[in-house]
């Protein structure tokens, strides 16, 4: 009875499964989702409830999710709801969701400090795309802040409403540039290149789904080929995207740079090759 669902993006095992999939999917019980929220600065996405399990990707704070099963040793089974994502997150980095976030962290990284003043030592750093609740304004002559739930104050610069999104999405990803290459990494931390993708889209109000076959089949239109290529455009391989920052050039977080880096399109392209690894398609976000 089993539809051929991509388990990926759709919350069902042998033993359990959620319950908008009955009828759809064979499992032992089904459940409905307890809603719960991201509250701490990143939550890594696990294949297994382990913290040695390989990481899928990266939960931000202020992430909703439907959290489906818990565990005795602090491990939930969820479903991220921006991008359908399932897997075990630890319990410890959710909480309820209580008032609606009214802004989105659009600097790299920014810090919480305890309150209005960058001179205290700061409580916690926060990634690009998390959303926090702002409950009030301060000001003092260095800054000016958003006083956030439950506590803390990010300077107003950092912050901005999720209406207000970046015009070049391709910026976005530049800013990226030097950062450690880390596989479901999605922050300055560490990110892929799908992460990178999707985060750099996420800022321009452009929704994207996680992993590069999704976003290849689903991202923009297909192009014939290479050629006359623009900035924006997304070239994708076989479990690989870049994106295009002019007509030449290519920026994407890599395992051959071990970072995020910019080369010519022509090298890379080489490079794979010569490894037996060719494009498989070329997509335009937009016109």
């Amino acid at each position: 009875m089993s539809e051929d669902l991509d388990k990926r993006v759709n919350a069902f095992r042998a033993d359990l499964a959620d319950s908008r999939l009955e009828g759809r999917v064979e499992a032992t019980r089904f459940v409905e989702g307890r809603p719960a929220r991201v509250t701490a600065a990143t939550a890594p996405l696990r294949r297994a409830p382990r913290s040695d399990a390989p990481v899928d990707t990266e939960a931000l704070r202020g992430e909703d999710v439907l959290v489906f099963e818990s565990t005795d040793e602090g491990w939930v089974w969820a479903q991220l709801l921006a991008d359908g994502y399932v897997g075990w997150l630890a319990e410890g980095a959710l909480g309820e969701p209580e008032a609606a976030p009214t802004h989105r962290v659009c600097a790299p990284r920014t810090l919480v400090f305890p309150g209005p003043d960058i001179k205290r030592p700061p409580l916690d750093a926060l990634p690009m795309g998390a959303l926090v609740t702002v409950t009030g304004q301060a000001e003092d002559h260095n800054a000016r802040y958003g006083l956030i739930r439950p506590f803390g104050a990010v300077v107003g610069q950092h912050l901005r409403t999720p209406g207000e999104v970046e015009a070049d999405f391709v910026a976005v990803a530049e800013r990226f540039l030097g950062v450690p290459y880390l596989w479901g990494g999605k922050t300055v931390l560490g990110i892929d290149c799908s992460g990178l993708v999707q985060v750099a889209c996420q800022m321009a109000g452009i929704w994207a789904p996680r992993d590069t076959d999704m976003q290849e089949r689903e991202l923009g239109t297909r192009l014939a080929g290479i050629e006359a290529l623009q900035r924006g455009d997304l070239v994708f391989w076989k479990g690989h995207v870049g994106i295009m920052i002019d007509g030449e050039r290519v920026v994407h977080a890599n395992a051959h740079h071990m970072m995020t880096a910019i080369e010519p399109l022509a090298e890379m392209v080489a490079r794979l090759e010569a490894k037996g690894v060719f494009v498989t398609s070329v997509r335009r976000l937009r016109a």
